[in-house]
């Protein structure tokens, strides 16, 4: 009896693969990200939770906490809601909140404009494009010059129609609008900016259908390049909203909060309660940046859900 002769294993096991050999697909993104988490938990996650604690606290700002501050529990809440300076910094937050918003259609408006085929358009572009690059502080500069009620540019334009004396940034009634209007000069360029991008991303395809569709101006806009342009208006939104709650630098270099407090919003209020030099209030400040951060959270996480539930959409 002949034994029969042995047939190698053409398919040897495979060796055995470690543990992070198996994984490796779904841990590799994470250790790029992993930097950036842990940037972002230290200077924004955990300040976050240090400011709920301070406002907590009586403290200002000299020593350590618990050895320095005393624990008032909700105190500072409590006195929040009987602040009229705080009261009307809130209010002023809602007209730039809501006034900031006209920033996105006129850069609709104007990224329409520059998308034509029109003679001196580089120039044009370069023109609009300009207050997007400069620094908030040379904004402020340039609008206070502009306001000047005497040898502005706005009183001498208003006195060629016979109205003088129009003093914007030192009215209480008219100096928050003002601001407000500085602060749309480069809040529009922004805009325009993303619209420019996003319609130079549509699909020709759709234009031209809608054309042989007979689909022109009004129902071309509003049927045809703004469904197609809802991303860009998505982040237009998120980022106007966001530049409105956290306003602060035109109005220090505008008004410094005046006239009589009148332009304070809360961000600048914060800033006056917690650092300036009658402040040192650390805990109603960050009573007041508690506000603030809730009132962005609403908003943020209202645009978080939105985004989620059309990713799903489109799945």
């Amino acid at each position: 009896m002949t034994n029969a002769p042995v047939v190698p294993d053409l398919h040897p096991p495979a060796a055995k693969r470690g543990w992070y050999k198996r994984n490796e697909i779904a841990i590799t993104p994470w250790l790029f990200l992993l930097p950036g988490i842990l940037f972002f938990s230290a200077y924004v996650i955990i300040p976050i939770f240090q400011s709920f604690q301070v406002s907590l606290y009586r403290w200002d700002g000299l020593g350590d906490l618990s050895e320095q501050g005393q624990f008032i529990g909700l105190g500072n809440y409590r006195e929040l809601a009987t602040d009229r300076n705080f009261e009307i910094s809130l209010w002023n937050n809602v007209r730039w909140l809501f006034l900031y918003l006209l920033a996105i259609p006129m850069g609709l408006a104007i990224a329409l404009f520059l998308n034509q085929t029109v003679t001196g358009i580089r120039l044009y572009k370069s023109l609009f494009f300009f207050p997007f690059v400069i620094s908030q502080v040379v904004v402020g500069l340039v609008f206070s010059w502009f306001y000047l009620p005497n040898d502005g540019l706005l009183a001498v334009m208003l006195g060629w129609i016979g109205i003088e004396g129009v003093n914007i940034l030192g009215s209480p009634e008219t100096a928050t609008y003002g601001i407000i209007a500085a602060g749309l000069w480069p809040q529009t360029a922004y805009c325009m900016i993303l619209y420019l991008t996003g319609l130079n991303a549509m699909d020709p395809e759709q234009i031209e259908a809608a054309r042989l569709d007979g689909a022109k101006r009004w129902k071309m806009l509003w049927y045809i390049i703004i469904p197609q342009l809802k991303p860009a208006t998505f982040i237009a939104f998120v980022v106007t909203i966001i530049g409105a709650l956290r306003s602060f630098d035109l109005i220090s270099i505008m008004t410094n909060g005046g006239p009589f407090g009148s332009t304070r919003v809360l961000s600048f209020y914060m800033f006056e309660k917690a650092l300036a030099e009658f402040g040192f209030r650390m805990g109603y400040g960050a009573a007041i940046a508690v506000i603030l951060f809730l009132i962005m959270l609403v908003f943020i996480s209202y645009f978080l859900w939105s985004m989620w539930k059309d990713e799903r959409a489109a799945r």
